[in-house]
């Protein structure tokens, strides 16, 4: 059996969960082309503090991590299951680091907003693995490195974020505006170096300058990708099946390995 492809998503706004748009369009054409996993195992910007943690609901609830947006937002259900047998899957690659099996998270918005589009039967078993804040980037990286045999096992492993992620910056009133010169910058030299196979730059995005600070104010929605590209074998390629930036300081960006 083949790996399972390992996905990031630029997630954007949480209305996208209720949107029928480009962004929303690519995710439901990306779950049609997909082999079906026996499980996901979702790694979210919202989950994102300093402990080591992991879902273990039989059915993990559907989380409403936001404030401001419309009463039809917070009705909506992603009613997958979860699957503690896979969390301790988890559990027993990442040793010896110690790993929280979590009853009181569940799914947030960084999960099921995508989710609902790529799976929306959600008859797809989803664990949730936190970030831990108190981690350096390469951290992240070697995470995802240790979480390669998943892949043959037939999980399918999703960061969920932005690689261009800066709200103070947005186009809160118009939100199909020009990308910032900043923004395109910094999101064309990642995919410059996901094609170069250059994950140490990557790691160290920093090295990117003032495009890095600005496209990158706060570590939480760029790390995910750490840990799809710290799933990739030597010889795969990647592809960005979602493209865009929304607001002119968002992008969605998703790239696919595999």
């Amino acid at each position: 059996m083949n790996p399972m492809p390992a996905l990031f998503l630029g997630h954007g706004n949480p209305m996208n969960a209720l949107a029928t748009n480009s962004y929303t369009e690519a995710w439901s054409a990306l779950g049609r082309s997909l082999p079906r996993p026996r499980a996901v195992l979702a790694i979210s910007a919202h989950w994102y503090l300093p402990l080591r943690a992991v879902t273990a609901h039989l059915f993990p609830p559907t989380i409403h991590d936001f404030g401001g947006f419309p009463e039809e937002l917070y009705q909506v259900e992603y009613p997958a299951a979860g699957s503690p047998e896979l969390a301790r899957r988890v559990q027993d690659l990442l040793d010896p680091a110690s790993i929280r099996l979590d009853d009181t998270w569940g799914l947030d918005h960084g999960t099921w907003a995508v989710l609902k589009h790529v799976f929306p039967a959600a008859d797809i078993p989803v664990v949730q693995l936190s970030i831990d804040a108190s981690q350096p980037p390469s951290y992240h990286h070697e995470i995802g490195k240790r979480l390669m045999p998943l892949r043959e096992e037939g999980v399918m492993i999703i960061g969920s974020g932005n690689i261009v992620h800066n709200l103070q910056a947005y186009g809160w009133g118009s939100r199909d505006i020009r990308p910032f010169d900043w923004a395109q910058r910094f999101e064309d030299q990642v995919r410059d170096c996901l094609r170069q196979g250059d994950h140490a730059a990557l790691v160290d995005y920093q090295r990117f300058g003032l495009d890095a600070q600005l496209s990158v104010p706060t570590p939480d929605h760029y790390v995910p990708l750490l840990y799809v590209i710290g799933l990739r074998g030597e010889e795969e390629q990647v592809s960005f099946p979602v493209q865009g930036m929304d607001g002119g300081s968002v992008s969605m960006l998703a790239v696919r390995v595999g």
